[in-house]
């Protein structure tokens, strides 16, 4: 497993280094989410730090907070160091009254408003990465939004051509949205994946076939609290004793040795707990580890 070292450029790369849309980028990066709560001058010193400790890849959305954690990451960070690279989401939109505080935008003029505020409360003229959600399968979502996935991809087909993204990602998707999205040219996929769900192996392995960055969101367990959690399993615990490292940490670390082209988007608004995930790449997993952890 690769750790974090440092390039000739100077610049640390926690975790090491692969590749998302064609850029380099460390492979331990930073979801924004979290900062949708808390006050500025702390989002804004978390995002600084980042980028001062090597985070170059961060994820985010214009639904995170109505546009409050895009604005956020504009004040910390624009004029955006030309390493950065900025990922975002569609096929959602803000809406107070809906579930989670969303409600689905899935018609293709809905992804293509989506985009361009994502690039309005951002201030970029362009998003090197946008995520989509394709809901058509999802049970409860109003027929007026269940979009054929094919209209969906052309639409980001055609916003790449005119260069207001630079590569498609998806999310939420089984092997089969997979394959049928790869003539599109996908370049990430972001899908739920820890040591407590690892439902989505079928989708990492195509991911590793077609050499796909995988960047999945809750790496440690579920955020609902009656979901198992990563942290509060007696393996990972006993392994984080042993090694000197957190149970996050080890949880973390685990997601890593799962393929090159594996990212780590943890988010936080604590710049403590931000230093303990970018020392991730320097958790080293032995076999002994490994096996009780695959256990």
């Amino acid at each position: 497993m690769t750790t974090t070292r440092t390039t000739s450029d100077a610049r640390p790369h926690p975790g090491g280094l692969t590749s998302l849309a064609g850029r380099p980028v460390s492979r331990i990066g930073y979801g924004a989410m979290q900062l949708e709560h808390g006050d500025d001058e702390r989002a804004l010193a978390v995002l600084r730090r980042a980028v001062e400790l090597g985070v170059d890849h961060i994820d985010t959305a214009e639904f995170y907070g109505a546009g409050r954690v895009n604005a956020r990451i504009r004040a910390a960070l624009h004029p955006y160091p030309e390493h950065l690279v900025l990922a975002s989401k569609v096929g959602a939109t803000s809406d107070p009254n809906g579930q989670y505080g969303l409600r689905p935008a899935q018609k293709p003029a809905e992804l293509r408003s989506e985009l361009e505020a994502n690039l309005r409360t951002l201030g970029a003229e362009r998003l090197d990465v946008v995520n989509i959600y394709p809901m058509y399968r999802t049970q409860g979502i109003p027929a007026g939004q269940r979009v054929d996935f094919d209209d969906q991809l052309a639409e980001l087909i055609a916003l790449r051509d005119a260069g207001l993204l630079g590569g498609i990602g998806l999310s939420h998707v089984d092997a089969d949205q997979l394959r049928h999205a790869l003539p599109a040219g996908v370049v990430c996929v972001q899908n739920a994946y820890s040591l407590v769900d690892r439902s989505s192996e079928p989708v990492l392995a195509l991911c590793r076939e077609h050499g796909i960055a995988w960047a999945p969101y809750f790496p440690l367990g579920s955020g609902f609290p009656e979901l198992p959690k990563v942290a509060d399993q007696p393996a990972v615990r006993e392994v984080a004793t042993r090694l000197g490292a957190t149970p996050s940490q080890v949880g973390l670390a685990w997601v890593l040795t799962r393929g090159p082209q594996t990212l780590l988007i943890p988010g936080t608004r604590s710049i403590d707990h931000l230093e303990e995930n970018l020392a991730v790449g320097d958790v080293m997993l032995d076999e002994e580890a490994l096996a009780a952890l695959e256990g």
